[in-house]
């Protein structure tokens, strides 16, 4: 009895042994993501010279670049792209890198995904939205100018039947920084789309008292 006491104590001490020696679950993509997210540029070009997944997920399917990229981890997102990263990977709410930067202005991080040629300009949000309705709808007017210089459809109606347009009208405060977006997407062509009662942006904006808005669709509408 006390033999066999003793071999599974050395059984059992083995295992503890063999397990201390593993690496962690998640092994150099956990640690990519944390010094993703953290903006850790030296900690991130160690991983990936060591060979870590560059597009590994986490449980919200993140992956390290679409985390440098929610918070604007510039040199981050680089080295990421440098190596790979897939600039169009979604995760569990329907965002991907290209799609969020658009969104949140991360206008330096956007410029290097545009610049691998790689970027889904038709990719939708959850919202149904390419990334220029909420470029759009957040306020960014350099962002706006950006993604006009690529083929983004700039009519292109979301699931609430609204084109970026419509949304800089009805979600914007008609103040000057929405009056340079409604300006950059009129001169790039943007349409009278209405929405689904059948108002149109030029009603939106004279209901709302945008009345310099309103005077620029106006004038659009009769240069067209």
């Amino acid at each position: 009895m006390m033999i066999l006491t003793r071999v599974v104590t050395m059984v059992v001490v083995a295992l503890v042994s063999v397990a201390s020696l593993a690496p962690a679950e998640g092994g150099e993509e956990s640690l990519l993501y944390e010094a993703a997210a953290a903006g850790d540029v030296g900690q991130v070009k160690r991983l990936l010279a060591a060979g870590a997944e560059v597009d590994m997920r986490d449980s919200a399917g993140r992956t390290p670049l679409l985390l440098a990229t929610h918070a604007n981890h510039v040199e981050v997102a680089r080295l990421l792209i440098q190596a790979g990263a897939d600039v169009n990977a979604r995760d569990a709410i329907h965002d991907t890198p290209f799609l969020y930067a658009g969104a949140e202005g991360c206008n330096e991080i956007l410029r290097h995904i545009l610049a691998t040629g790689k970027a889904n300009l038709k990719d939708t949000n959850r919202y149904g939205g390419v990334a220029l309705i909420p470029a759009a709808h957040h306020g960014h007017p350099e962002t706006v100018r950006i993604l006009l210089e690529t083929d983004i459809d700039v009519d292109h109606v979301n699931r609430l039947g609204w084109t970026a347009l419509m949304e800089t009208v009805i979600l914007g405060d008609g103040g000057p920084i929405y009056q340079e977006i409604a300006g950059l997407l009129l001169g790039a062509g943007a349409r009278q789309i209405p929405d689904r009662d059948g108002v149109t942006p030029l009603q939106h904006a004279r209901s709302k008292g945008y009345e310099r808005i309103a005077a620029m669709i106006e004038s659009s509408a009769r240069d067209g």
